[in-house]
């Protein structure tokens, strides 16, 4: 093999080196665009992944064909009788799934959506039960490459998440449903659902620098975990963490971790500073810079699995559930306009430079300037 053939070969190495799959929370509404030009649209932003909390069939439908991979999420008020009656799992299936499948590229299902927030310990057995039995019909069907799991909320798990290094899962939930759901996601080589929002913490901890949580790498926009020595310059990278600390504690360090949910609000007030629109584009602008380049976090160098950003239209969400909502916030989460055009300027394409670290980025121009030197 020559010498030039061999320096290419490297150096595809080191550009297709891995990074997060990056994907968009999308919920339909009258006022929106068909679902088929949302989805030519979100395909034509390089989007490859897409989050459905409400999976319609008529929504699903219009990512046929598209390569775009869909994640579904059964609402919470299905969970008491799937529990109860496998039946009623495969009733599902067979509605939002079996038609659709392959031609859809449904990857995985969500069985109910932070349902620890009413606090209700009872909720945990009917939880696990639903989440089992989604499986098991998945199993039925055929249909094994479809990974079904549950979405938490990172301020209703976290007893800690400072420093990253002590992080544990809160009590009672970690005994009675985080344990148990664990193990099932080991053994069925499944993923750690989590809506993970650095707006929400940084809310409820004012000592935070809006930097901090913004990735902008500025002066004291650090924060240093004392026990291992780890210096983190973002409080998503924090919060992630903390995360992948707490499953290492429980003994599953090695499950992957989907941030389900993330995002900054913006409004019109221009007396809620923490909100204005600056903030939410500084926010997904460094979000995908630093996904993109596929450094990882301090704990996990690979990072997450899968980051979907919360969300493609705005909605008029109310996050009655998070501490944060009781000192008032925005309720615009979206990233484009109701005619498609977008609202900030983002790239999800992960094109050069941002695709990789900077350490890979130096070893691509050091091998494209000997490649210059032989030819």
């Amino acid at each position: 093999m020559s010498n030039s053939l061999s320096l290419l070969l490297l150096l595809s190495v080191v550009a297709t080196a891995s990074a997060t799959t990056i994907g968009v929370t999308y919920v339909p509404a009258p006022a929106q665009p068909p679902p088929e030009q949302v989805a030519s649209t979100l395909r034509s932003l390089k989007i490859s992944a897409v989050r459905l909390p409400v999976a319609e069939p008529s929504v699903i439908r219009a990512f046929f064909y598209t390569n775009i991979s869909l994640f579904l999420s059964i609402p919470n008020s299905l969970l008491h009788s799937i529990s109860s009656n496998r039946s009623a799992a495969s009733l599902w299936l067979y509605n939002h799934v079996v038609p659709f499948y392959p031609r859809a590229l449904i990857t995985a299902i969500s069985v109910g959506t932070n349902v620890l927030a009413d606090g209700n310990a009872s909720s945990a057995d009917i939880l696990l039960r639903a989440v089992r039995n989604v499986h098991q019909s998945l199993m039925d069907l055929g249909l094994r490459k479809i990974t079904v799991s549950t979405t938490f909320s990172f301020v209703n798990i976290m007893m800690t998440s400072f420093p990253p290094s002590s992080a544990e899962f809160e009590e009672p939930w970690n005994n009675v449903i985080l344990q148990p759901l664990l193990q099932f996601l080991a053994e069925t080589n499944s993923s750690f659902f989590v809506n993970l929002y650095p707006y929400f913490v940084y809310k409820l901890r004012p000592e935070i620098p809006v930097g901090f949580a913004l990735f902008q790498e500025q002066a004291y926009n650090f924060r240093d975990d004392a026990i291992t020595g780890v210096r983190y310059h973002n409080l998503f990278d924090l919060m992630v963490d903390a995360v992948i600390a707490a499953l290492t504690i429980s003994g599953h360090e090695n499950i992957p971790v989907v941030v389900t949910e993330t995002g900054w609000p913006s409004c019109d007030s221009i007396n809620d500073v923490e909100t204005r629109p600056v903030y939410a584009e500084m926010y997904l602008r460094g979000l995908l810079y630093h996904l993109q380049s596929g450094r990882g976090t301090p704990l996990r160098k690979e990072g997450v699995a899968e980051v979907y950003i919360y969300e493609v239209f705005d909605t008029n969400t109310t996050f009655t559930n998070q501490p944060a909502m009781r000192v008032g916030t925005g309720q615009k989460w979206g990233f484009l306009h109701q005619n498609m055009s977008m609202k900030y300027e983002i790239d999800f394409s992960g094109s050069f430079p941002t695709t990789i670290g900077a350490p890979a980025r130096s070893l691509l121009q050091f091998l494209l300037l000997v490649i210059a030197l032989l030819f």
